[in-house]
């Protein structure tokens, strides 16, 4: 079967076509944004890009048209799959119907922290030979891909994003999925361009809530009051909780400030048969909410059959996705490291776990606001406060952002700088950066290639 994919260069839905092409389809697919590691990946696997949308990239004629939910009515490659009467289907539900029926199904879900969780969990499967498949938004490069079938007997982990399905089907993505294991990490206001507030996206997590079943096991971080509201409009499956606090069946304990070393402590049940077991986790990562996301992972293993030492174990070589606090390079001592993070929540965390591990030079924040709800600058009072871990902060003001920057700076607990143009960018972080420093680039896009440009223009100022 030719499957063609619009969007193919989103983290999903490029995901998707790697899965189709491992199940022998044919897969062609085009997208108006090609960046790295997704085009990079698709590249690799052979499979056909068309950039840009039109009628053409349609011949020859797919048997099925995946669609991704960044595509609208008005697209000219829409309307010519409407036009043409071409069989259409969502990503999400093309998953569920073609790889996901006979899997036992790990969903990983929350607000921050999915991408990197589900990379950990899958690794831990991994490492216990159980050969896992999966879906993540994202490039773990324990896997070097970001998705695989695995054995057709072993579980299946799939990230799983709350934000809507296609054009035609406006219900979150994970209520596709029916999970056996649902994850649910944390649950912030995001998304403000489909989501009214809160309340509404607390009532798709109920959604998904609902679909797990009995026999299942619902792993829900403690200390979230949105996710409380969630449970609280009802639950049918069996809740153990993990996070920090004294009652939790699954919890840590820090035994470094920089969280690269904690404790992990699992207590099941009351009396002779319950289970009581701990292990030390030792790994490269910092960061209390990177403690937090491999705890998560511990007891989604631990679901299926992993062993809690041999899982404190394998996260001692759990590497993290790619844009999650990787280091893009190091020129003269200083190092540029990219990280996806795009939400005042996220960036404040990451922030503060690079913080935490960095004992000798300046941290220096490079953030553009660029996802959607970013935009829309539902957050923006929330902003300037994030950046408060980092030693100086300079943003960047990005084409199509219809609100100003600038009165961050004003209210920026650090020295702040903005940015409209990319050149000038890369010049004042050059001028400002010396030896010992860390650059720590934010942003969900590919922030037209600065990373690359940076690592060039500091080996010229310092080579």
């Amino acid at each position: 079967m030719h499957l063609h994919i619009l969007g193919i260069c989103g983290t999903f839905m490029g995901s998707l076509a790697l899965l189709a092409r491992e199940l022998g389809h044919t897969v062609s697919g085009s997208d108006a944004n090609v960046y790295p590691p997704m085009s990079t990946q698709l590249e690799e696997a052979g499979i056909s890009l068309c950039e840009g949308y039109s009628a053409d990239n349609l011949v020859p004629r797919p048997d099925r048209v995946v669609i991704g939910n960044a595509l609208s009515r008005g697209n000219p490659e829409v309307e010519a799959v409407l036009d043409l009467g071409l069989p259409y289907v969502s990503g999400p539900q093309w998953l569920a119907e073609a790889v996901l029926p006979g899997r036992r199904v790990i969903a990983v879900a929350g607000t921050h922290g999915k991408t990197t969780t589900a990379s950990m969990t899958a690794w831990l499967l991994e490492s216990a030979g159980l050969s896992p498949g999966f879906l993540i938004g994202g490039v773990p490069r324990n896997f070097g891909v970001s998705a695989r079938l695995g054995a057709h007997d072993a579980p299946f982990v799939v990230e799983a994003d709350e934000y809507d399905t296609a054009f035609f089907d406006k219900r979150s993505k994970f209520v596709h999925y029916r999970p056996e294991i649902a994850v649910l990490g944390n649950l912030e206001f995001d998304h403000a361009d489909i989501f009214d507030d809160l309340a509404a996206i607390e009532r798709q997590f109920h959604h998904l809530v609902r679909t797990v079943p009995g026999r299942g096991r619902l792993l829900v971080a403690d200390g979230e009051p949105a996710l409380d509201r969630v449970l609280a409009m009802g639950a049918w499956t069996p809740v153990a909780r993990f996070g920090s606090a004294a009652e939790s069946p699954w919890r840590l304990e820090l035994e470094r400030d920089d969280a690269s070393r904690f404790r992990v402590i699992h207590q099941e049940g009351e009396g002779a048969g319950s289970v009581d077991e701990d292990a030390v986790v030792d790994w490269p990562l910092t960061g209390a909410y990177n403690a937090r996301n491999g705890l998560a992972a511990l007891a989604a293993a631990h679901a299926c059959g992993v062993d809690l030492a041999r899982g404190a174990a394998a996260l001692a070589r759990f590497e993290t996705p790619r844009r999650r606090q990787e280091l893009r390079g190091e020129v003269a001592g200083i190092q540029v490291i990219d990280d996806f993070a795009h939400h005042p929540t996220a960036i404040a965390a990451t922030l503060e776990g690079l913080r935490a591990a960095t004992a000798r030079g300046r941290l220096l924040a490079v953030i553009e606001p660029r996802s959607n709800t970013m935009r829309l600058g539902t957050l923006r009072d929330r902003l300037a406060a994030s950046v408060a871990a980092a030693d100086a902060a300079f943003w960047y003001q990005p084409p199509g952002l219809d609100w100003s920057l600038a009165p961050l700076l004003e209210a920026s607990p650090v020295p702040a700088r903005l940015e409209q143009d990319l050149e000038a960018l890369v010049a004042a972080l050059v001028e400002e950066a010396r030896p010992l420093d860390r650059i720590v680039v934010m942003s969900n896009g590919g922030f037209g290639g600065i990373h690359d440009k940076l690592i060039a223009a500091l080996e010229v100022a310092h080579g």
